[in-house]
């Protein structure tokens, strides 16, 4: 019993973690009062950047932490490329996270053709401690709180979001919170990318994140864009992960094995319908 307990915690804390920390650089954009859904794309350019620099470096333990790097620094720029458009240009941010999520599906899908030179080939490469980002995130989290509630740039990322002129009135530059908060966010999803192609699986496929980025904006809703809230909400999403395998394990033939695999789903989507109704202080229009 202890056996299978242990194991139930360490899947659903492995399983949480992209989830975590996607929502987590998300709850702080909104914060600002940037909606951000083209994290999943950010994910997935993410996940192809990390796996494609430690598939061409040596064969050694650096490699996949070279490969987080490269992550890291993938997510960082498409999400550059967002801020520059929503914030700056002023283009929707909808319509340019849209366009991100399209862009990111097809040039991953072509990247790695070109890496591997053939779309059904497959390519392994070592992958990351599963305990690394986890510890990471846990830092991250700490840090979010911190930062959105204890310092008065926070304290200006806040109302950013809530009063942007009012904001603007004390002299308060909100296109540069933005921007900060925009690139908290990209690091956070490069780190969710990169943890899930690099320690999660260790190799690249089309498509890999499978709506993650999604669960991750539905995440936030239920954590009231909250850090620790946000963090408790992907556990939770983590634990029935984890269930639902555990419950495929079991063998039970009367019930469908489609039912687990959307039992995760559904209930983040009720709890995202029984939350969203309740918050009543979304970020203020721009």
């Amino acid at each position: 019993m202890t056996d299978i307990l242990t194991g139930l915690m360490l899947t659903t804390l492995t399983l949480a973690t992209p989830l975590l920390l996607a929502a987590l650089g998300e709850a702080i954009s909104e914060r600002a009062g940037v909606v951000n859904i083209g994290i999943e794309g950010v994910m997935l350019v993410a996940a192809f950047t990390g796996v494609a620099v430690c598939a061409t470096a040596a064969n050694t333990w650096l490699a996949p932490w070279l490969g987080l790097g490269a992550a890291v620094i993938g997510g960082l720029a498409l999400t550059a490329a967002f801020a520059l458009l929503s914030v700056n240009l002023g283009c929707d941010a909808l319509l340019v996270g849209t366009a991100l999520n399209i862009f990111a599906l097809g040039a991953t899908a072509v990247a790695r053709r070109e890496l591997v030179g053939d779309s059904n080939a497959a390519f392994v490469v070592p992958t990351l401690p599963l305990w690394s980002v986890p510890v990471l995130a846990l830092v991250l989290i700490v840090t979010a709180w911190y930062w959105l509630f204890r310092t008065a740039h926070g304290l200006g990322l806040r109302a950013a979001g809530e009063h942007p002129a009012a904001a603007a009135s004390v002299g308060l530059s909100v296109a540069r919170l933005r921007w900060s908060a925009l690139l908290f966010s990209g690091l956070t999803c490069g780190l969710a990318g990169g943890y899930l192609a690099l320690g999660l699986s260790n190799t690249f496929v089309e498509g890999m994140t499978a709506g993650r980025g999604f669960i991750a904006l539905a995440i936030v809703i239920v954590g009231r864009r909250h850090p620790v809230g946000v963090s408790l909400s992907a556990l939770g999403f983590g634990a029935a992960s984890a269930f639902q395998f555990r419950l495929q394990a079991l063998g039970l033939d009367t019930i469908p094995y489609q039912f687990f695999l959307a039992l995760p789903y559904l209930l983040t989507l009720v709890a995202a319908m029984w939350f969203s109704p309740r918050l009543a202080n979304h970020p203020a229009a721009k």
